[in-house]
């Protein structure tokens, strides 16, 4: 390496996940009261907002932001999703770490969807179904069976987290999804 130049942050898989943790610990401990009031994910997204992204600029990862519902692309327009049947789907995920496309190699890192455990069925599959879609590796023009797809769509997350808050339980159940896969399901107490 050449004297003055930074290493290139660690965006891997292990990074994104050990980033994650440590910034939910951290959120978890500074907002118990929050959490235990039931105030809307909303605002519980905006809270983790702020440590996930301390843990990032910790991390090196200096160009990249924490953002709460940001719904745009690096052109300025919507984001937009291939769905399960292969239609545009717009999306406002409702947390993601991301680099508003500074970096093009490596834009997103992490996404995450919140939901309280009494929420319906139906809308936490939706947010699956999201997290399964932003964390596919980007496309190049065909899905496996064939079906095409364009270019602007949003994808390639290193990980997403769905995370199910349960008050009564005093837990967050978390999923992770990686390539498109649910990987791991733990709680984090609160």
């Amino acid at each position: 390496m050449r004297r003055g130049r930074k290493a290139d942050p660690d965006v891997s898989l292990e990074a994104m996940q050990r980033l994650f943790r440590d910034a939910f610990g951290e959120f978890c401990a500074g907002e118990t009261h929050n959490i235990r009031s039931g105030v809307s994910e909303r605002n519980l997204c905006q809270r983790l907002a702020f440590p996930l992204e301390r843990a990032a600029y910790a991390a090196g990862l200096e160009q990249y932001r924490a953002d709460v519902e940001y719904n745009r692309a690096n052109d300025d327009s919507v984001k937009a999703i291939v769905g399960q049947h292969l239609e545009q789907v717009t999306i406002t995920c409702d947390l993601i770490l991301h680099s508003r496309g500074a970096v093009p190699d490596q834009d997103n890192l992490i996404a995450i969807e919140m939901k309280r455990s009494s929420h319906p069925e139906g809308e936490k599959a939706k947010d699956r179904h999201r997290l399964i879609a932003l964390t596919r590796a980007p496309f190049h023009g065909v899905w496996p069976d064939g079906g095409t797809v364009d270019f602007e769509h949003v994808c390639g997350y290193v990980v997403g987290y769905f995370v199910e808050l349960d008050r009564r339980a005093g837990v967050f159940r978390i999923e992770e999804y990686v390539s498109g896969e649910t990987t791991d399901r733990f709680e984090l107490p609160f």
